[in-house]
């Protein structure tokens, strides 16, 4: 076989995967949707009541004192990780129940309600809104993560632009680096072609 034929059937071979780069690629320029689909959502914060001091202990890396719809939060860093304490006893602040979390992450997304609708239900501490938004609430580090349909099909690109196609990620490694060789390899064929063509003409 020839290099003008190894050539074509390298082209075929990538053609698939050429396609989904170029149209990934533009995606990720222009960022359809981005802000949405990757918006970061915090509790609502409200000014804090006068209270007396934390004497710090020397074991806290960090510290946080805030308050929400749910009241004061004492957040500490030990080790490396986050610790909710009540801000009174210093002692671990328990998870709140359904309908305190579901007070909380509303009031987190009071602000944006045409992305997040109304919260309608929840599953293993998802929580899935009427505009079919997941939240999921870290109880430790007072955070929110949202989830829509837009985040999974960006998601997707992202797998597709990265030969992610197999569900497996060593297979998936194997992919992209077979796929990468044989893009090297249809370049070095194109560049002998072209040389070839030059002294040829010449």
């Amino acid at each position: 076989m020839n290099s003008k034929k190894i050539h074509h059937v390298l082209g075929l071979i990538l053609l698939l995967p050429l396609l989904g780069w170029i149209c990934t690629g533009v995606i990720f320029l222009v960022k359809p949707g981005y802000a949405g689909a990757y918006e970061q959502i915090s509790p609502m914060l409200y000014p804090m009541d006068e209270s007396a001091p934390i004497l710090a202990k020397k074991s806290w890396m960090e510290m946080r004192f805030l308050k929400t719809i749910l009241g004061n939060h004492l957040l500490v860093k030990v080790d490396g990780e986050w610790q909710h304490l009540d801000a009174e006893s210093l002692t671990l602040r328990p998870a709140p129940g359904e309908e305190q979390e579901i007070l909380l992450l509303s009031d987190a997304i009071s602000s944006n309600r045409e992305r997040y609708g109304d919260i309608e239900g929840h599953t293993d501490n998802i929580y899935v809104t009427s505009t079919g938004v997941e939240l999921n609430l870290d109880w430790n580090t007072l955070s929110i993560s949202q989830k829509g349909n837009d985040t999974q099909l960006i998601n997707t690109l992202y797998k597709i632009h990265y030969l992610q196609w197999l569900g497996n990620e060593k297979a998936n490694t194997v992919l992209g680096v077979v796929g990468l060789l044989l893009l090297l390899l249809l370049v070095c064929f194109g560049v002998i072609l072209y040389v070839r063509s030059r002294r040829e003409s010449s």
